[in-house]
């Protein structure tokens, strides 16, 4: 396969795995302009997408699950309209919902995979997505199927990249071995740091990029809010155990010693949050 690169502009490049995938060293997730973290303004959205893609952000992270019926895809579509070529789209599939139980299952059936991402072509208004993330491995099917179809919407040239969501280091490897993975998506800030452990030694040892997702803390680091009390009622955050009870003082003490340091240095808690993931290895970006 033929490098794949889109420009940047201010932000630098990062490879994501060994197949020619680089994305901005910062990315935008996408997920809160329609989902979890309460009300949002759909203008305003676009305006972020296209801001961001001015400051040479490259990476876009949206989800078939965010919001009913793909909603937040086809923002991100309208938002892409006449940029196309300036971002790299990811999405991610594998959440189905199940209407009699008023819940969600995970789907990694080759014929859902194949389902699912001409769902999202359609909604994103795109011919190609360039980073196709299973949401979550489905424990009823095994991986090398899932994958196996995945990479045939590679080979069909509907998908470019790879990647996996919250995969254990075990199922990265098995999924590696049936076709590359360019990415894996899983939390990581200085708030959540379980990774380090197992999983970025493996996508070290396996040519794999990292994917940091909610970087912020879900915008407790950046100091948006003390505690989930102060978040409106329909906020999913308000159900995170560490923002809530009593681990919310403890941990913002810890954002207040974040906040100390940040002042020494000249900047933001924001920024040195985010300054310190990407100190971390040059295989690791963001998806904020």
């Amino acid at each position: 396969m033929d490098d794949f690169h889109v420009p940047s502009g201010a932000v630098p490049l990062r490879a994501l795995g060994l197949e020619g995938l680089q994305v901005s060293a910062l990315g935008l997730g996408c997920m809160g302009m329609s989902a979890f973290y309460g009300s949002a303004d759909d203008r305003t959205s676009i305006a972020t997408i296209q801001r961001a893609l001015d400051l040479g952000i490259t990476l876009i992270d949206t989800a078939d699950v965010y919001r009913e019926h793909g909603d937040n895809e086809a923002l991100v579509g309208r938002a892409l309209r006449g940029r196309r070529a300036a971002a790299v789209l990811a999405t991610k599939f594998g959440h189905t919902l199940d209407a009699r139980a008023d819940r969600r299952r995970l789907d990694g059936r080759p014929a859902y995979v194949r389902a699912a991402c001409e769902a999202s072509l359609h909604r994103l208004g795109v011919d190609t997505i360039d980073l196709y993330y299973l949401h979550r491995p489905d424990p009823a099917v095994p991986i090398e199927e899932t994958v196996g179809a995945m990479g045939e919407l590679v080979q069909e040239g509907k998908v470019r990249f790879l990647g996996l969501s919250e995969a254990s280091p075990t199922t990265l490897r098995r999924a590696h071995a049936t076709f590359p993975i360019s990415a894996l998506q899983t939390e990581y800030s200085l708030f959540e740091r379980h990774v380090e452990a197992e999983i970025l030694p493996t996508c070290r040892e396996l040519g794999v990029g990292f994917v940091a997702y909610s970087p912020l803390g879900r915008g407790f680091l950046a100091g948006r809010f003390d505690c989930a009390d102060e978040l409106p009622a329909d906020d999913w955050r308000r159900e995170v155990p560490r923002l809530t009870g009593t681990h919310a003082p403890h941990n913002l003490a810890l954002r207040r010693g974040l906040a100390h340091l940040a002042s020494h240095v000249g900047l933001t808690p924001a920024q040195t949050a985010l300054a310190w993931l990407l100190a971390q290895e040059p295989d690791v970006g963001s998806s904020s």
